[in-house]
């Protein structure tokens, strides 16, 4: 069992800093409800209404349609809202401003988390919820390395060891790469035929550009304004030989696809879900760079404030739900987030026949591989990703 530290990262102190010192003033109905108020059960079912800003429901909404099925005296139904990550925390703190917050619970990654968390959107759910999260404790350690970035605003539900990983066609590309000096290569002999999506709308171009350092050997990883010479210097390069950055992930599976692209960088759940899906042939190959290191991703619920008492007691043993081993093995889904479960002990052969299924026809068998010998570490803290994001823009995308 690894038990879960609540001990705060630099990441998750400078949140808690920011959301002190530049929190949005409150408005009449963001006040947070005291958590000694908030009772064990409702005091009748409520109608939740979850806004997914992560494609987390792809992963957990079967978790959550089993328990209201299975709590109709907890939950009597629930509605499901979609958006992208940029529009939520206006979106929740005019409803918080108005005084009728009508957003229960949020699904979220890490980027509107801390856009939330800034803003003072969130209620502040550990150490005070700890009892009723007692599957914390049993977090990953990687994911609980990921809790730790919460600043206590949220609870991860899912995690994945993303990458960052290169993808290729084989046909094309008899010889991959496994160096970064390699790929600078076959991108510097065949223009055009490496590609990545910009870093601030792409998983895996975010993670390929936290990842470099690492492969690089740069100076610290975890400052991409001073710790990263290498990596910006091999970015502008590569540069050289790219006509154009996609501006979504979906766009470079695509390319791949179709011959624009011989290799892209890709992670996990975007080598397995798109072959999965047929947008990417099913043999299309993937490889590790030397030096690699695993940059990890999760998913977060989160409360914002001004959700009533009794709501708040349904979301906490909802997400309770959520992070008990029978429900995290549906994570494993269509593996769009590989592997997907953020507790320890849970196996693939504990997931629906369909998962199973997509993952011993689409998975790698050297992914458990990969996962157990290779080193992990976290995002980059909220402000500085943001930093790397603006220089890329400026730096490195700008010209294209």
């Amino acid at each position: 069992m690894t038990r879960w530290r609540k001990v705060l990262t630099a990441g998750g102190v400078a949140a808690l800093m920011l959301v002190g010192a530049c929190g949005a003033p409150e408005g009449p109905g963001a006040a947070p409800v005291p958590a000694g108020e908030v009772p064990d059960r409702p005091s009748e079912p409520v109608a939740l209404n979850i806004l997914d800003v992560a494609g987390n429901l792809q992963l957990t909404q079967g978790m959550i349609d089993e328990f209201v099925a299975q709590n109709p005296d907890i939950v009597s139904s629930v509605t499901y809202e979609k958006a992208a990550a940029p529009e939520m925390a206006g979106k929740i703190k005019a409803q918080q401003d108005a005084g009728r917050i009508n957003i229960d619970l949020v699904l979220t990654g890490t980027d509107g988390l801390s856009a939330g968390a800034e803003q003072g959107l969130f209620t502040q759910v550990l150490p005070e919820f700890s009892d009723r999260l007692t599957a914390m404790d049993d977090y990953l350690e990687p994911a609980a390395a990921m809790q730790e970035l919460a600043a206590d605003q949220g609870v991860v539900v899912t995690y994945y060891p993303s990458g960052p990983l290169i993808e290729y066609a084989p046909d094309r590309v008899p010889n991959p790469p496994t160096t970064a000096e390699e790929l600078l290569a076959y991108a510097q002999a065949n223009p055009g035929k490496v590609g990545y999506a910009r870093p601030s709308n792409s998983g895996p171009g975010r993670t390929f550009l936290m990842g470099l350092p690492y492969i690089l050997g740069d100076a610290d990883p975890k400052d991409p304004m001073n710790g990263w010479d290498k990596t910006w210097a091999y970015l502008a390069e590569l540069d050289k030989t790219i006509s154009s950055y996609p501006s979504g992930t979906t766009d470079t599976m695509k390319n791949l696809a179709n011959g624009t692209y011989d290799i892209v960088v890709t992670t996990t759940g975007w080598d397995i879900n798109p072959r999965a899906l047929g947008t990417v042939p099913a043999g299309f190959e993937v490889g590790t760079l030397e030096g690699f290191t695993w940059v990890t991703d999760a998913h977060y619920a989160a409360i914002p404030k001004g959700v009533s008492a009794d709501k708040q007691a349904a979301v906490l043993a909802l997400i309770s739900w959520m992070l008990t081993p029978e429900q995290q093995a549906k994570a494993y889904d269509a593996g769009y987030f590989y592997p997907g479960p953020a507790i320890e002990g849970v196996t693939l052969d504990m997931a629906p026949a369909e998962s199973q299924q997509v993952i011993q026809q689409f998975g790698r068998p050297e992914y458990d591989q990969l996962i157990a010998e290779h080193p992990t570490a976290a995002p980059l803290e909220t402000k500085d990703m943001v930093a790397a994001f603006d220089r890329w823009d400026r730096e490195i995308g700008a010209g294209q």
